[in-house]
């Protein structure tokens, strides 16, 4: 065989091989993601250590709260909730709140998210109101600062007003324990 005809036959044999080579690349990647204990359902948040969003937000009429102020998040450690009446998963996570809001060292406050406001009254009068402070937000506006992706969400707030921490989807007693609590225990215990 000649070596005219040899480098043709390579090629054709390369060819027919680069797409095993990439697969297999591929599947090495994946592997080594799946592998590698990271929680795939955890979404970072680009604000993590960041001033919370300037927010101003009206509070729900009918309920005897304030609107949700980012300038009430000086020198204390708050929770800011995201939530909406239509929201399933934030009726599972209801009691879990109502537990929360049972301390008193750190404040819950709720972000109501494309909400109607009696829509919202009736949800917190079937299940009970864990805020201390609520604040509507119609359009959705007020939580693309905050980079929502949807609800709910729980922020932690520290005392120096920047985001600490960020929780999304429901809340359950055990997220609450060993993800949430721990958070809260180290923004109560950095300096203001």
């Amino acid at each position: 065989m000649s070596t005219e005809t040899e480098a043709p036959a390579r090629r054709r044999r390369l060819f027919v091989l680069l797409p095993l080579l990439v697969f297999l690349g591929l599947a090495g990647l994946f592997l080594s993601q799946l592998l590698s204990g990271r929680d795939v359902a955890e979404i970072p948040s680009a604000l993590i250590g960041l001033p919370a969003p300037q927010t101003s937000l009206p509070p729900l009429e009918g309920v005897n709260l304030p609107g949700l102020d980012s300038k009430s998040f000086a020198g204390k450690v708050t929770l800011v909730n995201v939530f909406a009446s239509w929201c399933a998963p934030c009726r599972e996570e209801h009691p879990v709140l109502l537990g929360l809001s049972q301390d008193r060292r750190f404040t819950l406050a709720a972000l109501n998210y494309k909400d109607q406001p009696e829509n919202a009254r009736r949800f917190l009068g079937d299940l009970g109101n864990p805020y201390q402070a609520i604040g509507i937000d119609p359009a959705g506006r007020a939580a693309i600062d905050w980079g929502v992706y949807g609800v709910p969400e729980t922020f932690v707030i520290g005392k120096d007003g920047k985001i600490a921490y960020k929780h999304v989807g429901p809340l359950t007693p055990e997220s609450a324990r060993d993800l949430l609590l721990p958070q809260i225990e180290k923004a109560l215990a950095a300096p203001g």
